[in-house]
């Protein structure tokens, strides 16, 4: 899983376990469209109306009527559902933007790649081009982390796409060498944890902090784990028709595109540290927001069962080896556990309440990489794809999971925490990956996947546990507080 995880909005019943975190505000949607506008609105006309600042005079969101379409679910609030989130035009600019840049993304993985291997013939340096898409987050995120909060959302999401455009049109000159190709394949990985970051803060100015941010957040999900479905496959056809330098200018196109679009399509909005100008920078700015406890805690029930996850999809080609299955079923195990993902991302968002979907983050988050344990009895192509399915639908949990992290995290300091969070997702990921292999190399893989669900789980209980500590109720309204 690439791409790969507040305040639950409030259920008229009592919700157990209560997540812990103040009311949050009214979610805020963006104001309707004109119907006589033909394009973006003008950046230089008078602002509108921060969505952040909100009337003390709101109803509660239970009292808000819902967005056309949207469900009631038994004993919780209205839903708003998938179609709620399309109908605010500032979100649907963001998603087109999304899916420009992810197949610039994937495509560019793909040419670079082959372009590598075309050059060199060294299946080395080929893997090392691609693992490079996971290294660099570390660094990226880390460091630059705080640039998502001093900046104006709009700026950083727009220069983001402009520095990958850049990158990847020097990839295609042909005089640059293969060390320059890696090292520009490093830029781009470096900045995709702060456009990431600053985009999942900016959903929350676009779609408020409540269900709708958290739905929204699912789309893009669901797009990114899509994409490993169909962007692979789009990119291998596409270089039977076109060299891999070609490909690679066509991904430039589509960075360039986004850019495009965010800079017409999304309001101009302050740097969120703007108020807090003596606010911590650099190391102390990531070390503010790690401190919290409920951040922190959070962080980590984000990050570990990716880096479990993956075990599987690492290992899927030894392990169609040893289990002797055609490539046909490699190409099974390979997309079962994104198919899973996006099925349980599509029914929690579409039939559950919001109250629902924050009950069932601790037993989803622990059954996750239980399904592992199959690869005991050394599967066939058949149950071990039905295993990763069964993993992949557990991903939902990071529905519930979003709408208590965007309440824990200050507004201030929310592109940054969200930068780390991402950053911290894909290393993990990339931790896994490696740390499959390396223990392959002693042990049979299915031994490995299997010992992978009984480590996973132990880890990922140690982590709810840890969440669970972080939760104060008050006992009068079942509020969750800060701690």
């Amino acid at each position: 899983m690439p791409d790969q995880p507040t305040t639950p909005p409030r259920d008229p019943a009592p919700v157990s376990p209560a997540p812990r975190t103040a009311p949050s505000p009214t979610p805020r949607t963006a104001p309707a469209p004109d119907p006589h506008a033909l394009s973006a609105p003008d950046p230089h006309a008078d602002p509108a109306p921060d969505p952040r600042v909100v009337d003390p005079a709101t109803p509660e969101p239970s009292a808000v009527a819902a967005p056309p379409g949207s469900r009631r679910r038994p004993g919780g609030a209205p839903s708003p559902g998938y179609r709620g989130v399309f109908s605010v035009r500032e979100f649907r600019t963001v998603f087109v933007a999304h899916l420009l840049s992810l197949l610039g993304v994937v495509v560019s993985e793909i040419a670079l790649t082959v372009l590598v291997y075309d050059l060199t013939r060294s299946p080395l340096l080929s893997s090392l081009t691609f693992a490079l898409g996971f290294l660099p987050y570390l660094l990226g995120g880390t460091l630059l982390a705080g640039v998502a909060d001093r900046y104006p959302p709009r700026r950083v999401l727009v220069v983001c796409d402009l520095v990958c455009a850049a990158c990847v049109a020097l990839m295609v000159v042909p005089v640059t060498p293969v060390a320059g190709l890696l090292v520009l394949r490093c830029a781009v990985a470096a900045v995709a944890p702060v456009f990431n970051g600053t985009r999942t803060a900016t959903l929350a100015d676009i779609l408020g902090e409540g269900d709708l941010f958290v739905l929204g957040r699912s789309l893009l999900r669901i797009v990114s784990q899509s994409a490993l479905l169909v962007g692979f496959g789009v990119g291998g056809v596409l270089l039977t028709v076109v060299e891999p330098r070609g490909a690679i200018a066509i991904t430039a196109v589509t960075f360039l595109a986004s850019a495009l679009l965010l800079r017409l399509g999304t309001r101009k909005r302050p740097a969120r540290a703007a108020a807090t100008a003596t606010a911590p920078r650099g190391r102390g700015g990531n070390l503010a927001v790690l401190r919290d406890r409920r951040v922190r805690a959070l962080m980590l029930l984000f990050w570990l069962p990716p880096l479990f996850a993956v075990v599987p999809e690492a290992l899927a080609a030894p392990y169609a080896d040893q289990a002797g299955v055609s490539t046909a079923a490699l190409g099974l195990l390979m997309c079962a556990l994104p198919v899973g993902t996006v099925t349980g991302e599509l029914l929690a968002g579409s039939r559950l309440s919001a109250a629902t979907r924050s009950r069932i983050v601790y037993p989803l988050a622990l059954a996750g990489v239980l399904p592992y344990l199959l690869y005991a009895v050394e599967p066939g192509a058949a149950l071990a794809g039905l295993a990763l399915l069964l993993a992949g639908a557990t991903g939902a949990y990071t529905l519930g999971l979003d709408a208590w992290f965007v309440a824990a995290v200050p507004e201030g300091r929310r592109g940054r925490a969200m930068t780390l969070m991402t950053a911290g997702m894909m290393t993990a990921q990339g931790v896994g990956m490696a740390g499959a292999g390396l223990a392959a190399e002693f042990l049979p893989v299915h031994l490995v996947v299997a010992g992978t669900g009984v480590v996973g789980t132990l880890c990922v209980l140690a982590a709810v546990l840890h969440v669970r500590a972080t939760e104060v109720r008050d006992g009068a309204d079942h509020h969750v507080t800060s701690g």
